[in-house]
Parts: structure tokens; C-alpha cells; sequence
């Protein structure tokens, strides 16, 4: 289930004329719905309701159909991720070692679920399917950072270091 974001949105002037002159230079391109969001996650890190409301104008259609694509691609978020992103492996050597249990200590311990970030834009979490470490299982990463066979009573610890 995807989730709104608790974080206020923080778009700038600077951002949205950026995102304004993309979408009338490419205005005319068919299709250009798809990569006007794609363009417009790259200015924002995301796409918030205020973003998706600028893409519908500029495009002169729904905000629904706007709101249809950013919802059923996975390459699209509707929440910010945070200044350190949190990802769990929840792929079969991971899950089979105890990842499910370290995600959920996460999620305990941030007050987040997957998906979303935290109130002050700390953390963020998602879960994964496989980062390639299975001989480390279970895997997680903070940024580009590996964290392997980490236990649920190791997430203080780590977090900390944050």
C-alpha cells in the first residue's frame, strides 16, 4: 500500500521553472506524461500531489491520469527519501536468515513503514529483493554502505552511527 508523506513539501520557485520549461519545450513529444514525471522526479527527489497539480496543468490533462502514473510504476515514489536510505533484503536467503524480523525492528524503531521517511528527513526505508550479498544474509544497506548478518538487536547500533 503506498503511503502519503509526513514531511511538508519543500519545492522551490527555482525547481518549478525547471520543471515548467522542460514541460513547454517537450509539451508537443506523444506520451510525454511518462518522462515528464520521470524529468520531474529527478528536480524533486519525488513526486508530491503539488508536482503531479503542475505536470496535469502544464499538460492540460487530469490530474487523475497524472496520479494513475506515478501510482503504477514502481520507478515512482510519492514520498522523499531521506538524507540515509535504509534498504532491507527480503529475498529468500535473507528472509529465510531473519530479515523480515530486522525490518520490522526497523520500521519499530523509526516509526516508518516501508516507503516512507521519517518527519525530519532522516531515514528513510525500503525493502529490496536481493543486493547480491547472500553469503551475508541478512543484508541491509544505509546508503552505500552493507551492513551483513545483522540481527534485529544490532539496529540501535547502526542507527546510531546516523
Amino acid at each position: 500500500m503506498r503511503r502519503f508523506s509526513t514531511v511538508p513539501f519543500s519545492g522551490t520557485k527555482e525547481q518549478e521553472d525547471k520543471l515548467v520549461s522542460w514541460i513547454e519545450e517537450h509539451k508537443a513529444m506523444p506520451g510525454v506524461a511518462m518522462p515528464a514525471l520521470q524529468h520531474a522526479q529527478e528536480i524533486y527527489g519525488y513526486l508530491p500531489i503539488e508536482v503531479q497539480r503542475i505536470v496535469a496543468e502544464k499538460l492540460d490533462k487530469p490530474l487523475a491520469e497524472i496520479y494513475g502514473i506515478a501510482t503504477f510504476y514502481s520507478m515512482f515514489t510519492l514520498c522523499p527519501k531521506g538524507e540515509f536510505k535504509i534498504s532491507v533484503c527480503l529475498g529468500t536467503a535473507c528472509y529465510v536468515k531473519g530479515s523480515g524480523k530486522v525490518f520490522e525492528k526497523l520500521e519499530q524503531t523509526l516509526g516508518i513503514t516501508s516507503g516512507e521517511c521519517t518527519p525530519d528527513g532522516k531515514f528513510s526505508l525500503d525493502a529490496c529483493r536481493c543486493v547480491g550479498a547472500c553469503g551475508l544474509a541478512p543484508v541491509m544497506t544505509i546508503n552505500d554502505e552493507v551492513y551483513g548478518r545483522v540481527t534485529p538487536d544490532e539496529i540501535g547500533a547502526v542507527l546510531a552511527k546516523y
